[in-house]
C-alpha cells in the first residue's frame, strides 16, 4: 500500500508538471486555435536558462525560476510580433511545418551552443531528499512542484474565467472583426497570450530539468507528451488538459513501475481507449467553425 501511495504521489507530481509544461499549447491551441509544435522550445529555453544561472552563475533557485519564465516570455513575444503573427490567418499545416522547422533550428542552435550532455540543475539542500509520512516517501522536490503548478492552475483558471482580459481574449478568438470594433486590441491580447503561454513553458523546463533532464532534443523526445495532454483533456478549456496531465502523470509513473517493458505503452493505450470513447477529448465540445 504504500509503495502504491508513494507511486500515486510521484504520478500526480508528474501530471501537475506536465500540465505546467502544456497548458501554454492548450491555450495557443484551444484558445487561440494556432498549431504550435515548437512550444517544447520554450520550454527548454526556460531550461537552459536556469540552468546557466544557478549552475554556473550561481544564482540561487528560486531567483533563477523567475528569470527562467521572464526569458522565455520575451523570446515568444518577439516571436510572436516577427513570425507566428503572419500565420494566425493560414492553415494549420502551414502552421505545423513552421513550427516544426523551427523545432529543428532550436535543436541545431542549442547543440551548437550548449553541447548535447544532458544537464541537471542543482538543487537547494531544502529541496534534496524526501520524507515520510506514515510510511510513505514524499520528495521534496516534488511536493514543491504540486504546491507551485497546484496555484498556477487555480490563477490560470480565475484569469480566464473572471477577468475582463479572459473574456477579452475569448471574444478576440471567436470574432477577431466584431473584437475590434469595440476596441479590444486583438494583435495586443495575441501577443500577450503567446508570450505568457511560453513564459510557462519556460518555468516548467526549469521546473522539469532535475526530474526529466535537459538536453537539444528535449522539444522532440516531449513534443508527443505536450500533444497527448491537450488531445485527451480538449482544448475548449484548461479544466480538461490540467485532469488529462494528471492521469496520463499516474498511469506513466505507474506503468513504468508495475510493467517497465510496457511502461511507455500504457499512456498510448489510455489516449486511444478516451479519443475512441470521446474523440473531442475529456472535456473538448464539438467544434462548430
Amino acid at each position: 500500500m504504500t509503495a502504491i501511495l508513494t507511486n500515486l504521489f510521484d504520478g500526480v507530481a508528474y501530471g501537475m508538471l506536465l500540465f505546467v509544461l502544456a497548458c501554454g499549447l492548450a491555450v495557443t491551441l484551444g484558445l487561440m486555435n494556432f498549431v504550435n509544435l515548437a512550444h517544447g522550445a520554450f520550454a527548454m529555453a526556460g531550461g537552459y536558462v536556469c540552468a546557466v544561472l544557478v549552475n554556473r552563475v550561481g544564482w540561487p533557485f528560486f531567483a533563477a525560476l523567475p528569470l527562467a519564465f521572464v526569458a522565455s516570455a520575451v523570446i515568444g513575444a518577439l516571436l510572436e510580433r516577427t513570425l507566428y503573427q503572419h500565420l494566425y490567418a493560414r492553415s494549420h499545416l502551414d502552421q505545423v511545418l513552421f513550427s516544426i522547422g523551427l523545432v529543428f533550428m532550436t535543436v541545431a542552435t542549442v547543440d551548437y551552443i550548449m553541447g548535447s550532455s544532458r544537464i541537471f540543475i542543482k538543487l537547494p539542500e531544502i529541496l534534496q531528499g524526501q520524507f515520510d509520512i506514515f510510511g510513505v516517501g514524499i520528495g521534496r522536490y516534488r511536493l514543491m512542484i504540486i504546491v507551485i503548478c497546484g496555484l498556477l492552475t487555480v490563477g490560470l483558471q480565475l484569469v480566464l474565467s473572471k477577468t475582463r482580459f479572459g473574456s477579452r481574449l475569448r471574444a478576440a478568438v471567436d470574432d477577431p472583426r466584431a473584437a475590434s470594433g469595440l476596441g479590444i486590441n486583438v494583435p495586443q491580447v495575441f501577443a500577450f497570450t503567446f508570450a505568457f503561454g511560453c513564459g510557462l513553458a519556460g518555468l516548467g523546463g526549469a521546473l522539469s530539468a532535475e526530474i526529466l533532464g535537459l538536453d537539444p532534443y528535449f522539444p522532440l523526445k516531449f513534443m508527443i507528451y505536450f500533444l497527448i495532454v491537450v488531445t485527451v483533456g480538449g482544448s475548449s478549456s484548461l479544466t480538461g488538459p490540467f485532469l488529462a496531465s494528471l492521469l496520463l502523470g499516474v498511469a506513466d509513473v505507474a506503468g513504468k513501475y508495475y510493467v517497465p517493458k510496457l511502461g511507455p505503452f500504457v499512456i498510448y493505450t489510455i489516449m486511444i481507449v478516451i479519443l475512441i470513447w470521446r474523440p473531442n477529448g475529456l472535456f473538448g465540445r464539438t467544434a462548430t467553425r
